[in-house]
Parts: C-alpha cells; structure tokens; sequence
C-alpha cells in the first residue's frame, strides 16, 4: 500500500507518533494488557487518529500484520521444528561441546558470535538467529550465567551481516537506489560489519551480561517474560494429576551438561545447519551471475536452485533432513509428528506478537507519518553521510521496519548524491553503510524484531529496551562513525 495523504503537517504526526508509543509502553509495562490485544488497539488508534480513511482502516491495519506474517511465520514455523529437533536429540549440546573445547569456555560468547557472522553472510536475520538459538541456549545451560551474555553476540551478528553487506536486500535496495557498487559495497560492508559487531555487540554483551540475570529458557520458544518471578526466574509448574497420562509428553532437551549417548555427530549438526547457508548461497549467488549476464536467466536449472535457495523453501528442506537425520533410531514417526507439533505452540503467540508489530510500524508507514519527518530533513545543508544517516534513523524510529528505512532513505537521497559532484565509489558504499546504520538504531515497540527477539529469549518489555533496543543503537551509531571517518580519509 502506498502512504495517504497527510491530513495534519510534520509535528502534528510526530506527536501523534510519540503519544501512541507512549500509550503502548503504558498498556503493556503498566497495565499489563497483553502485548498483542495492546498492539492491535493501539495500531487501531493512530490509524483514526491520523484521518485514514474509515473504509482503509482494516486494510491497513492488516497490511502490516500480513506482510509481516508472510516474512516471518513461515521462517518462524520451519525454524523452530529445525531447532527443537537439533535441542531434544543432543544436537544442540553436541555443537555447544564441539564449541567449548575449541574455543575455552571464556571465549564461547565470542565462538557464537563468529559463527553467526559466518553463517549471517546469506542468510536472513529472523531464519539465522531462531536456527541458532538452541545452540545458544544449550551453552548457556552448560556454562552458566545470563543467556544474554551468549544471546547477544549472536543476535547482532545477524543484525549487522542482515543490514550491512549484500547480497542482504535493504543494502542491495539501497545501492541499486543511489547506483553504488554491489561488489565494493559488499567489501566495505564487510570490513566495517566484523569491528562494529566486535564493539557494539561482543563488547556489549559481557557488560550486560553481567548486570542483567536472564536464564536459559528450559525449552527452545518455550520462555514466556510473564511467567517470570521477581528474581527472573521462571518457576516450576508441578502437573495436575492424572493429567497427560494418556499421552506420551513430548521429550525434554538434555539439561546442563547431558548428551545422551546416542546423540547426533558433530558432522550431522554441522550438515543441518550449513545446508540453508549453502542453498540460500546458491540463490543469491546465481541470482547475482545472471543479473549480470554470465549466466542465463531464464534456464530451468537456474530457476530451479534459485527457487530452492528462497530462505522458505531452504528452511523446508532442511526441516525435512533434519527430520530424516535425526529421528530414526531416537523416536518412531508418530513421536516426531507430536515433537514437530509441540514445538510449534509456544511460539504462536511469538508470531501474532510480531505480526502486531508489523501492523503497528505497517499503520505509521501508510499515514505519513516517516516520509513527512524524512521529507523535511533533506533540506537541512548537512554533508550527504549525515544526512542519509539521519533520515534513516528518523524513519526507523517513526515506523520501525529496518527494510523500509533503507529503501526510502536511500530514494530520499539520491537526488542529494546526483547534485553533489566528485563522490567516489567508495564514498557511494559508505553511505549505503551509514543509511543501513540509521535503519539499524533504536529497535523499539513498533518493529516486529523487537517483538522477535524479546519473546524468544524470555524477556519482558523493559529488558528488551535494556538490551536489544540498546545494541542495535551501539551497532548503527559505532557503524556510522567508523563509515563517517572513512569517508573522511579515503
């Protein structure tokens, strides 16, 4: 859908921005309604608020819930299947081991973190960090502490390789946008990605793993922040009796240090969880050849390994080998069926969360409310890298989509780029960085990854704007800065 008109000017929105931030921060934190009745009503609000049209209300409201549904509830759905198969079989603890020894356990945040750097390079954010989550999880049980000081690491590795470097689709909207180099963008959003995940995230996590207690959820999309005592624990729940006796209950991760003994091999675990990275890589890869001719488009093997390289179908072939992999000899069909099954109804409510968060930053996006804030900055005279720097970030925080901050920032600025002669190449790509760093800061209440990663690792509002919110802040503006200085002396 396409922005309205806007019925009022800039402050007029921005306040009506600001306030339904602020009523959702009260309904959820204060009232304690739940965050997805909160999101909706509150979604409902700014849509009359901001004059849309009665009868494009409900359309828009569910533009934003369905786009966000259709990117994440499939990826969501295969992902946690993959993992909780990967946890229940010893998997995850085979990995978590393999890990350890190689790395020591004071460097096993680091471990994690080089490993979503790695395994971020093709695939996207949402799939990367729910595949790498029971790893995570199964370390921190091991090892001990907060879950946030292994969590972290991963998560912003994911967030940095998914807005920095191609073939990732904001920093590829945003160089086809201004005509940046693909292949130099892809260097320098490397080269820049790797120090401002060392910084922002790495360094981060031992800081506020240290200051905030977060346990390990004792199952993978099992940890719910409401459950949680006042010490953060999440307590125990003792069955009524004679309750589940007819059914068999699906089986438990190892805990601690447990593998059981018939646990997967390390090769197996590292097969399953390369196989997306491989065939999402043949996607973009070959999708890139034949952009460029080298390859022909239209020939049936080409579509055929692009179509299997989509991140879905990737993630569906997968779950399938893992499932092939994994659970014969371990448990019969019927019990993997109930496995696959039970896995997926803790995160149900992670989805619809998510997908009111799309509908919420979907609302914001239709009524105006980013492009008249973006609109009114690109005549301000400042250097082409703030400038693309600051609109996306006023984009990001006025409707929370990364994506769409990149995307229309990198629009907003080209005719800027167009008027300012003498920009090199270099100087091209590091303003794709420096829009991907402003669409990066200050994750909050109207994007869906909040939602995503908070509800994944058990954390309730005020602990994500803690921490997720927190980094994602240190990774755009420590990006920026390194990317501000390069264009300085390059």
């Amino acid at each position: 859908m396409e922005p309205i008109d806007p019925a009022y000017g800039t402050v007029p929105l921005l306040l009506i921005a600001a306030g339904a931030i602020a009523v959702l921060l009260l309904l959820v934190i204060w009232v304690r309604l739940h965050a997805f009745v909160s999101l909706v009503l509150v979604s409902l609000g700014v849509a009359l608020a901001t004059r849309i049209p009665l009868d494009d209300v409900v359309p828009t409201m569910l533009y934003g819930f369905g786009d966000t549904l259709a990117s994440v509830g499939l990826l969501v759905g295969l992902g946690v299947m993959i993992g909780r198969l990967l946890e229940v079989t010893g998997g995850a603890g085979v990995l978590a081991g393999a890990l350890i020894n190689a790395f020591g356990e004071k460097r096993a945040p680091l471990a994690l973190g080089v490993a979503s750097l790695i395994f971020g390079f093709p695939i996207f954010f949402d799939a990367g960090l729910i595949v790498m989550l029971p790893i995570v999880f199964s370390v921190a049980r091991r090892l001990g502490g907060s879950v946030l000081l292994y969590a972290l690491p991963t998560a912003g590795a994911f967030a940095v390789m998914h807005a920095f470097v191609p073939p990732h689709p904001g920093p590829v909207a945003a160089a086809g946008q201004i005509d940046a180099d693909m292949g130099v963008t892809l260097i320098v959003g490397l080269l820049l990605a790797v120090p401002t995940w060392y910084i922002a995230s790495y360094l981060y996590s031992l800081y506020a793993g240290r200051r905030i207690h977060l346990p390990a959820p004792a199952e993978f999309g099992a940890a719910d922040p409401e459950d949680r005592d006042a010490s953060g624990e999440v307590p125990e729940v003792s069955a009524s009796p004679g309750a589940g006796t007819a059914t068999k209950a699906a089986p438990k991760a190892p805990a601690g240090d447990a593998v059981p003994a018939d646990a997967p091999r390390l090769t197996a675990v590292l097969g399953i969880l390369l196989l997306p990275m491989l065939l999402i890589f043949a996607n973009t890869g070959l999708s890139t050849l034949a952009a460029t001719g080298a390859v022909a488009e239209d020939a049936l093997w080409v579509q055929a390994l692009v179509l299997i390289g989509q991140t879905p179908v990737a993630l569906l072939i997968t779950t399938v080998v893992a499932m092939l992999a994994l659970a014969p000899g371990r448990f019969s069909r019927r019990y993997l069926e109930k496995l696959a099954n039970d896995s997926l109804g803790p995160v149900c409510s992670i989805i619809l969360i998510t997908g009111a968060g799309g509908m919420f930053g979907g609302v914001l996006e239709i009524s105006g409310i980013g492009e008249a804030l973006a609109s009114s900055l690109e005549s301000t005279g400042m250097p082409v890298i703030l400038a693309a720097f600051v609109i996306a970030t006023c984009l990001r925080v006025a409707q929370g989509s990364a994506t769409v901050a990149l995307t229309t920032t990198a629009a907003l600025v080209a005719p800027l780029i167009a008027a300012s002669p003498g920009l090199s190449t270099i100087d091209l790509s590091l303003i794709v960085v420096a829009i991907a760093c402003g669409s990066t800061v200050l994750s909050h209440v109207n994007d869906s990854g909040f939602w995503l990663v908070g509800r994944f690792l058990g954390m309730d509002v005020k602990t994500t704007l803690r921490t997720w919110t927190v980094m994602e802040t240190l990774i755009g503006t420590v990006g920026f800065v390194l990317a501000a200085l390069l264009s300085l002396v390059l």
